[in-house]
């Protein structure tokens, strides 16, 4: 029997596209023969697995959970991607999808990198990721990874019809006391899509990218150029009303912030996170 070095298993791995683990079990099988193992690899539909990296993983679904953490909660998404909305909604894809965020959650993950890191039932979360292809016979890779973390966390997981599962999960951070808003708050960022929580959480280079594209649309338009610093600021408080959470209009009652509602409760949002199933960077 041939010894079953790193080399001999990353060879396999090269050849085939198959994940580590099964790549070891095969050349245990086929005792350490490299070509007996290609074919047990083969005949399990493992190789597969590897073909289909490069097709494109944009439906799935995302698992979320709040724990609690001290004196406070923690809550966590986790975006998992198949290529089709048919995968996506079976029960095994839902229930594999928890998995990982179990394993994220046991790993105290805050990253991708780091739920990729996490211990899974065997090897990591990324090799599981990568065996999970020739299980559902699609392309399937690990989306995006969201925490917050305060006194109270709210989810709000929104379906895009009762037989799929969640396809855009919101999670708000919350004082005691901005727990009364805090659904309401998650309902507005799941719909609207802020980016920011407040306008000091926006980037100075965002902030003056507007504003630059503000001034030159200003003189473009032919404003005087004494009134265009007050049309500039305008327009900037319009890209904050649209961008940032607390300064939205409230999708319910648009005479008042979503800042309103908070203040209307003497509380505070803390952080907040959006997930949308597919909106993550360009594989």
């Amino acid at each position: 029997m041939a010894a079953i070095t790193a080399a001999l298993i990353k060879q396999v791995r090269e050849e085939t596209g198959a994940g580590m683990m099964d790549v070891k079990k095969a050349l245990t099988e086929a005792e350490g023969d490299v070509a007996r193992a290609k074919e047990i690899i083969r005949a399990k539909g493992i190789q597969a697995a590897g073909k289909r990296e490069g097709r494109k993983a944009q439906e799935g679904t995302i698992a979320s959970r709040v724990v609690e953490a001290g004196e406070g909660q923690l809550g966590y998404a986790l975006e998992l991607n198949s290529e089709t909305d048919f995968v996506a909604k079976t029960p095994k894809f839902v229930e594999f999808t928890n998995e990982m965020l179990d394993k994220a959650i046991e790993a105290k993950a805050t990253t991708v990198d780091e739920v990729l890191a996490a211990a899974a039932d065997e090897g990591t979360v990324k090799e599981a990721v990568e065996q999970a292809a020739a299980l559902f016979g699609e392309h399937v890779k690990l989306g995006r990874f969201a925490t917050v973390a305060g006194p109270r966390v709210e989810i709000y997981a929104h379906k895009k019809s009762a037989e799929m599962p969640p396809s855009i999960v919101a999670m708000i951070a919350t004082d005691e006391a901005g727990a009364a808003v805090a659904h309401e708050a998650a309902l507005q960022i799941s719909a609207m899509g802020a980016q920011w929580l407040t306008r000091e959480d926006v980037p100075a280079d965002v902030v003056e990218s507007e504003r630059r594209v503000a001034t030159e649309k200003s003189l473009a338009e032919g404003k005087p150029e004494q009134i265009v610093p007050k049309i500039v600021e305008g327009r900037l408080n319009a890209f904050y009303k649209e961008n940032v959470l607390l300064e939205q209009a409230y999708v319910k009652d648009p005479s008042k912030t979503v800042g309103d509602l908070f203040k209307e409760v003497g509380g505070k949002a803390v952080a907040f996170a959006r997930v949308e199933v597919g909106k993550s960077e360009e594989e």
